[in-house]
């Protein structure tokens, strides 16, 4: 690998978040309408956000361990096309809890996707260069959410909320079939290793012993509650102000999006005069901020803008985090860096529920600024606990550029 630039195949590893991401957040643009059609309330309907996210994160652990044991790659496709096909047939559903399996099956393909990506990327480039390149692969990703919220709110206006699920799932296995291209007979491409259970107990024992292990699982869960378990509500909350059109939602929550395209475009020019702990403290500051000024219902314009900061806030902190997270084990990479899928995604599970209760019980103003006070706390208490280690195959500080 060059060691001025990054290997060419992080573009095939970003195409597969794209994909993966498209669908993540397809239904909350369009959670009024759903809600309509199967006759439930907006808080119920922002249950199939909640499912996502838990059966996304639950099986993690899982899909972390078989892709260190049979390879990364193959196990990528084979959850793109189970993406695809759960979103088809969602669209075809006749009753909300059929509905409801599909976000589950969802779930457990997009889950497998990102994860491993990171993995897959982790494993290519050192870590002095890790955090710019999972940038790469992030920017695949929030192309995708960015595309993701914006499409389902446009498809939603003209084709209905079935129509929004049908278009993103037929582009998934669209995009299965240009992995397994571009993977076959590739680099990447590893042979089926044998299951080896003591395998898989070491690796628990070697991420668990790092001690970031703790702080940094414990703050991607906060921010999955307090950040990504806003979104449901989004539409909701425009509505209150008379924008009912679901572009218009879609837009809003596709800025969030564009501020992690922001961030990756500026990463390696503002980490080197930030350090990953003035990352971490910026990031948290700008979220809290934004979360602030959501609260007391600005125009819509003016919140699309507090999405864009506040996406670049997250993955300033997040982005962060996930460099901390590959260098948990370096033998057990995949695994680690589901654990910290499972971990944020169990964060975003409970935050709807955790969101909608605050809603009902304290009020909107409330509840965001308690989020808002959370966020900033968790900026200061990583960059103080989360420290660097030098891994098996590290030479360099994370931090640090050429």
């Amino acid at each position: 690998m060059p060691q001025t630039g990054l290997p060419p195949v992080l573009n095939i590893i970003a195409l597969t978040t794209f994909a993966a991401s498209l669908s993540a957040r397809a239904l909350d643009p369009v959670l009024p309408h759903v809600a309509s059609d199967f006759n439930v309330s907006i808080a119920t309907a922002a249950g199939f956000a909640s499912v996502f996210a838990f059966t996304f994160a639950i099986i993690q652990p899982v899909l972390g361990a078989a892709a260190d044991l049979f390879g990364k790659a193959r196990l990528v496709i084979v959850c793109l096309v189970l993406l695809g096909v759960a979103n088809i047939l969602g669209a075809l559903s006749s009753s909300f809890s059929l509905l409801f399996v599909t976000r589950i099956l969802a779930g457990i393909g997009a889950g497998g996707v990102f994860p491993i990506s990171l993995g897959l990327t982790s494993d290519l480039v050192g870590p002095e260069k890790r955090q710019v390149a999972i940038g790469r692969t992030l920017a695949g990703s929030m192309t995708g959410n960015l595309l993701g919220a914006s499409l389902s709110g446009l498809i939603g206006d003209f084709l209905g909320w079935r129509g929004v699920l049908g278009v993103l799932g037929s582009l998934a296995l669209v995009a299965s079939v240009a992995v397994f291209i571009g993977f076959r007979g590739g680099a990447l491409k590893r042979p089926t290793a044998k299951v080896n259970l003591s395998v898989l107990r070491h690796g628990y024992r070697t991420i668990f012993a790092n001690p970031n292990a703790k702080v940094c699982y414990a703050a991607v869960f906060v921010e999955g509650c307090c950040v990504l378990g806003l979104f449901p509500y989004v539409a909701s909350f425009l509505f209150e102000q008379g924008v009912t059109s679901l572009s218009i939602s879609g837009l809003v929550i596709a800025g969030f999006a564009v501020g992690g395209l922001f961030y990756t475009s500026t990463v390696s020019r503002f980490l080197p005069r930030l350090g990953v702990n003035g990352m971490m403290i910026s990031g948290a500051m700008l979220m809290g901020l934004q979360l602030a000024l959501i609260a007391f219902g600005p125009r819509w314009q003016l919140q699309a803008l507090n999405f864009i900061l506040m996406g670049w806030g997250f993955y300033m902190i997040h982005g962060s985090l996930q460099v901390f997270a590959s260098e948990l084990s370096v033998e057990a990479r995949a695994t680690a860096l589901s654990l910290h899928s499972f971990f944020f995604f169990m964060g975003q599970t409970v935050g709807p529920i955790a969101y909608g209760f605050g809603l009902l019980n304290v009020g909107k103003i409330q509840t965001l600024l308690t989020s808002a006070g959370i966020i900033v706390v968790l900026g200061f208490v990583c960059a103080r606990l989360l420290h660097q280690t030098r891994p098996a195959d590290a030479g360099a500080r994370p931090d640090v550029q050429p």
